[in-house]
């Protein structure tokens, strides 16, 4: 179902201005770095099958509709007459065709293939098996796609809002290759289309006249602003040179409260802060007792309330509360007293062979944001009594999580943002494949709980074998969780469109401004 804008839709257009975290490591959705923002420029210059409505409800995309075949593993899509490119060309089935073997490709190294490994083959070419099956998406004519599972997913349709299932315009690919991206080539399928990017400075898009819902688009067009300070996203909010921020600092809430009220959007969301403990041989953190008594020794609580300004809940596991069909489970020893938590952390530590002689010395990256500062400050200050000594480097988002990707590291800060309401979103990550793995966790029982999961159809079974899955992560301390976060964004009330939701998604499709006399 479309959201039809009132007749004077011509009058409101004007270009948005929006502050996002930080910048894309590529336009490329096959190549793109795995960070939330990604999702704010690249879900606005592409479309896949699926896409979502302000709510952050699935609704048909360049699909017009689909069926589903009686044993649940087959999809067929029909695209949309209407779909076509920037430059006007067709949006055909091979596109998605092309974009899922360029997702699956071994070289590519594309950090969202795992989360499409239900698609028959994908897996076993993603890992560049020699005998690798067909894999499961294909063109039955120039408007039809079929994709084919390894087993019935009903979650699947949700997966095809993803950035990374965008199409792949591949009559421009076969003749720039890999420079199809640049400015001078690039066609997208969304509703807008780029004209500039300046690093680390601004992306430039307007409105993509082609898009096949291009008479229900108000805006003009799209800059997208990186700001990773949100002390000066603030302030270029309030001095009218951002319509959106994406983030501001918690601790500013209760004066947003009071200043900015119609301003300050603080809602519900799918989403976690813990810290990945690196595993890898080499690092202090590979050995269990270390990453317990780090976890043990972490005050939640007191990051939550004090540093977060209550605005967020103390995690003490990894999937979220509030995830459907899921218990959330505790890892072990948060239930003890913190002073009993203390004295098996340093039990641990000496178990381990650390004590006054021979410290503890660990290094914690975190993204340069006011919060990640203090909460790595915070952390290396209630570790500190045990005789741990810490050293704090950051780095702005794409080089910290590039750092991340590289095992460069003892302790990590990251987070992840439901890309679907399931369980196994958050667990996926953890499996010992996942190229969101930082830590390098790796458990046999672990990922055969998860395998074993993804094999089952039955609701209450399926959901005792993830929960037991996470059991299995947190008594092997594989990371630290700290928070369930919660979305905060400065939206201007002249804005119009803009709805809260689970999932932070906010397409600019949806959004109109008064245009300025």
């Amino acid at each position: 179902m479309l959201i039809a804008l009132s007749p004077s839709t011509s009058l409101l257009a004007a270009t948005l201005s929006l502050g996002t975290q930080g910048e894309p490591a590529s336009l490329d959705t096959a190549r793109i770095g795995g960070t939330t923002w990604e999702n704010d420029v690249l879900g606005d210059l592409f479309e896949g099958l699926v896409t979502l409505d302000p709510a952050g409800e699935y609704v048909p995309g360049a699909a017009s509709d689909w069926s589903l075949s009686e044993e649940g593993r087959v999809y067929t899509f029909r695209l949309r007459d209407t779909a076509d490119w920037s430059d006007g060309e067709p949006v055909v089935a091979d596109d998605f065709v092309l974009a899922f073997q360029r997702l699956f490709e071994p070289d590519n190294g594309a950090v969202y293939a795992n989360l499409f490994y239900a698609i028959r083959g994908a897996e076993a070419h993603t890992k560049g098996e020699a005998d690798a099956p067909p894999l499961g998406v294909e063109a039955v004519d120039a408007k039809t796609l079929k994709i084919t599972l390894n087993r019935p997913t009903p979650y699947f349709p949700t997966l095809l809002a993803h950035i990374a299932a965008s199409p792949a315009p591949s009559h421009v690919i076969a003749q720039y290759g890999d420079g199809w991206t640049q400015m001078a080539h690039i066609v997208t399928n969304g509703a807008f289309t780029p004209t500039s990017w300046v690093s680390h400075d601004h992306i430039a898009a307007v409105k993509n006249p082609e898009f096949h819902a291009a008479d229900e688009v108000a805006l003009d067009g799209v800059d997208y602003y990186p700001v990773e300070d949100r002390s000066s996203g603030l302030q270029r909010f309030r001095a009218g040179g951002l319509d959106i921020v994406r983030d501001f600092s918690p601790d500013r809430y209760q004066w947003l409260q009071e200043n900015l009220p119609d301003a300050a959007h603080l809602a519900p969301q799918l989403a976690n802060y813990y810290f990945a403990l690196n595993q890898r041989d080499g690092h202090p953190t590979a050995d269990v007792r270390v990453r317990e008594a780090l976890n043990l020794a972490a005050r939640r609580e007191v990051i939550a309330t004090q540093i977060m300004g209550g605005v967020v809940a103390p995690a003490s596991g990894f999937v979220p509360d509030g995830v459907s069909h899921y218990a959330a489970q505790t890892m072990p020893g948060l239930d003890q007293p913190m002073d009993a938590r203390l004295d098996e952390a340093r039990s641990l530590l000496a178990d381990a062979g650390y004590d006054p002689d021979h410290p503890l010395e660990l290094t914690l990256r975190y993204s340069t944001t006011e919060a990640n500062k203090r909460i790595a400050v915070a952390l290396a200050a209630m570790w500190r009594p045990l005789g741990i000594d810490v050293q704090l480097v950051n780095a702005e988002g794409a080089v910290h999580y590039s750092e991340l990707a590289n095992g460069n590291f003892d302790i990590g800060r990251g987070s992840w943002v439901a890309d679907f309401d399931d369980a196994s979103n958050f667990l996926g990550i953890l499996q010992s494949d996942s190229p969101k793995n930082y830590g390098g966790y790796a458990s046999d029982e672990f990922d055969t709980l998860m395998d074993r999961a993804a094999r089952e159809t039955a609701p209450d079974a399926r959901q005792a074998l993830l929960e037991q899955a996470e059991r299995q992560a947190l008594g092997d301390y594989a990371v630290m969780p700290v928070y369930v976060d919660v979305s905060r964004n400065l939206v201007a009330p002249k804005l119009e469109g803009w709805e809260d939701n689970a999932l932070n998604r906010h397409l600019s499709r949806w959004l109109s401004l008064p245009k300025e006399e």
